[in-house]
C-alpha cells in the first residue's frame, strides 16, 4: 500500500509538473531571448485559461480542440504586448531592460486582472468533460485520462518549441539574437522580428498551460501570481537557457511538491519549492541544466 501511495503521488507530480514546465519554458524564452522579465506571465496563462472555458461553455468545443483556437488568440494578443509595451523596452542596456519589464509587467498583472474580475467575477471556473473521471490503472496506480492527456501536449509543446529553435530558420534567428544581437543583427537577421516572435511564442506557451490547468485544475483572475512565481522557480532550477531542462525541471519540482505534501503534509506542498529554490542558488547558481536556448 505504501508502494502504490508513493506511486501515486509521483505521478501526480509528474503530471502538474508538466504544466509548471510548460509555463516555465514560456517565460524562459522571453527572459533568455529578450533579456525581460514579464511578470505578467501568468496572466497571459489566465486568459488561455478563460478562452478555453468559455469556448466550451458557449459553443460546447472541446478544451484539447479549443487549442486550435487559443493558440492563435495567444499569437496575436503576445505579439501585441510586445509592439505595444515590451519593444519600448529592448533598446536599453540589459538591466535597465529588465527594470522596465518589471514595471511594466506589474502595471500589465494589474490591468489584466481588473478587466478579468469585471468581465468573468472572481468565481473559480472549471472545465468538466464527460471524461474527465476516465483512468487507466498499472500496478495499482492510476493515471486519469485527461491529465495524460495534458501531459501529453505539454510534450508536444515543448519539444515542438525545441523543433522550431533548430531546423527553422526564424528560430536559428532566435537562438543567434540570445547570443548576442549585434552579431545577429551584422549578420543580416532582423532582430526586432525574432524578439516578436519570440515573445508571441511565450504567450502562446502559457496560453496553452492556462488550458491544461482549466480542464484539470480551475482558474480564477488571481492565479496569475502564482504560476508566475512557480515558472520563476522552475527558471532558476533549471538555469536560463535550456528548454528541454526548464521543463524537466518543472516534473522535478512537481514530484518534489507531491512528495513532501505526502510524507509532510499539505502545508509543506509550497515550502519545497523554496528550499529547492534557495538551494540551487547557493550551491549551483547557474542552474541544473544551465546551457544554449535550444538544449
Amino acid at each position: 500500500m505504501m508502494l502504490e501511495a508513493v506511486g501515486q503521488n509521483i505521478t501526480f507530480g509528474i503530471l502538474v509538473g508538466a504544466l509548471y514546465g510548460l509555463a516555465a519554458v514560456g517565460l524562459s524564452l522571453a527572459f533568455g531571448v529578450l533579456k525581460i522579465l514579464n511578470v505578467a506571465h501568468g496572466e497571459l496563462l489566465m486568459i488561455g485559461g478563460y478562452a478555453s472555458f468559455w469556448l466550451f461553455n458557449l459553443y460546447d468545443v472541446d478544451p484539447f480542440v479549443s487549442l486550435l483556437l487559443v493558440v492563435p488568440l495567444l499569437l496575436v494578443i503576445g505579439g501585441g504586448l510586445h509592439l505595444g509595451l515590451f519593444a519600448r523596452v529592448i533598446h536599453f542596456r540589459e538591466e535597465i531592460r529588465i527594470k522596465n519589464s518589471l514595471l511594466i509587467g506589474f502595471g500589465l498583472t494589474l490591468i489584466l486582472q481588473t478587466i478579468a474580475i469585471r468581465l468573468w467575477t472572481a468565481d473559480e471556473r472549471t472545465i468538466t468533460v464527460d471524461y474527465a473521471r476516465a483512468a487507466l490503472e498499472f500496478a495499482g496506480v492510476r493515471f486519469p485520462i485527461i491529465r495524460l492527456a495534458g501531459l501529453g501536449i505539454a510534450f508536444l509543446g515543448v519539444f515542438g518549441l525545441r523543433w522550431f529553435l533548430n531546423q527553422t530558420y526564424w528560430g536559428k534567428a532566435i537562438r543567434a539574437t540570445a547570443e548576442d544581437w549585434e552579431t545577429a543583427s551584422l549578420t543580416g537577421i532582423n532582430v526586432r522580428t525574432a524578439y516578436f516572435i519570440a515573445f508571441a511564442l511565450s504567450a502562446a506557451l502559457a496560453g496553452i498551460a492556462g488550458t491544461l490547468v482549466t480542464v484539470g485544475y480551475s482558474i480564477n483572475p488571481a492565479i496569475g501570481l502564482t504560476w508566475t512565481l512557480k515558472s520563476l522557480i522552475v527558471v532558476i532550477l533549471a538555469g536560463l537557457g535550456s528548454i528541454t531542462g526548464t521543463f524537466f525541471s518543472g516534473l522535478v519540482l512537481g514530484v518534489a511538491e507531491s512528495l513532501s505534501a505526502f510524507f509532510f503534509g499539505g502545508a509543506y506542498r509550497e515550502l519545497i519549492g523554496l528550499v529547492l529554490f534557495l538551494l540551487v542558488l547557493s550551491l549551483k547558481p547557474q542552474g541544473l541544466f544551465g546551457g544554449r536556448p535550444s538544449d
